[in-house]
């Protein structure tokens, strides 16, 4: 298994699209990536082969190649990867300010009863925790 980088790159919209692929299953070759994206890109199977290559060499996914057909996983998880992406979202458009994120996402999008029952009961922990 390859060595993680301490930093990996931020994966673009569509290296995104194939990570999304690959956190919902446990490795995919490149044509099970390639069939999962085709009803929504329009792109060629050498492409699913090439974006997937340039994600290799970037040190977002891990190719098993002990057999013939090359299996990819993703490096980083689902929630590593959001979090990454919140951070730097929160430092660019937020001035670091975590509650004007919140506020913004609360006051422009519909949440759910069970949303907001859930962002209750994390608000009630992190008041309790810093206490």
């Amino acid at each position: 298994m390859k060595a993680q980088p301490a930093i990996s790159p931020r994966p673009t919209e569509g290296e995104l699209e194939i990570l999304h692929v690959l956190w919902t299953r446990d490795g995919c070759t490149v044509r099970e990536v390639h069939d999962v994206l085709r009803p929504s890109i329009s792109t060629g199977y050498t492409t699913t082969l090439k974006l997937l290559q340039v994600m290799h060499a970037k040190g977002l996914v891990e190719r098993d190649d002990s057999q013939r057909a090359h299996v990819y996983r993703a490096i980083l998880s689902k929630e590593r990867t959001q979090k990454r992406f919140l951070v730097d979202l929160v430092q660019r458009v937020f001035d670091g300010s975590s509650s004007q994120l919140v506020l913004h996402a609360l006051g422009s999008q519909h949440a759910s009863r069970e949303e907001l029952r859930a962002i209750r009961n994390l608000l009630n922990k992190l008041d309790k925790d810093a206490s």
